[in-house]
């Protein structure tokens, strides 16, 4: 497996879930390609930390379907399937619809606000063509209002399946259609600090249904 030379800087404080994070996003930006054998040992030496969080890591992302692992043999990236994407397309969709249903009451002000920044974030990114920092910005938008949720349920699910997604996004934020999700978050957060419930579902279900399967 070619190790990429530019390694990363991973923040101690949260070790485990940077590692997944970092693996996550080789494997939706191509960096790690469909059917490339990932050893443990050579992604440890990559990142600069133990085996155990890559083991960790390696584990959630099988259980995303993002790699195959067989105990005592290779790791290997897989390839999605059009409708593994639309499967998890619609489970999400469907968790975010109840995330930001269930959040109507508990967002606070500062709460609205997170969110308002992480979007301002997101469109100079887009405008930047900077797609990880899009990334990032709109993960920190979206987990408002799941965090306000308070369902434990519902963020396990989006764990295991948002993943799955990463490589659709990357193509809408790279594409014309980018500027438009801002949008969307702009009229999200309206609803949300109108306490319109019913129109916050809508527009959270359809930013997620829409995203297409390559």
């Amino acid at each position: 497996m070619p190790i990429p030379q530019n390694a990363p800087t991973i923040d101690r404080r949260l070790l485990r879930d940077d590692v997944y994070r970092r693996l996550r996003d080789a494997i939706a930006d191509g960096t790690f390609a469909p059917g490339e054998q990932l050893r443990d040992v050579d992604l440890a030496a990559w990142l600069g930390v133990s085996r155990t969080p890559v083991r960790e890591a390696l584990l959630r992302l099988a259980e995303a379907g993002l790699v195959s692992a067989q105990p005592g043999r290779s790791t290997t990236v897989t390839s999605l399937s059009e409708s593994a994407v639309r499967d998890a397309r619609d489970v999400v969709a469907a968790m975010h619809q109840l995330a930001v249903r269930e959040s109507v009451g508990n967002l606070t002000e500062a709460d609205l606000d997170t969110m308002r920044q992480a979007n301002r974030r997101f469109r100079e990114a887009i405008t930047a063509g900077d797609i990880e920092a899009a990334l990032t910005a709109d993960d920190e938008l979206h987990a408002v209002p799941v965090t306000a949720a308070s369902n434990q349920a519902l963020a396990t699910v989006l764990d295991q399946f948002t993943p799955v997604l990463r490589r659709a996004e990357v193509l809408r934020f790279s594409s014309v259609s980018g500027s438009a999700s801002a949008d969307r978050h702009d009229d999200l957060i309206q609803a949300l600090a109108d306490g319109d419930a019913d129109r916050a579902a809508q527009i959270a279900a359809g930013t997620w249904s829409t995203l297409g399967p390559r």
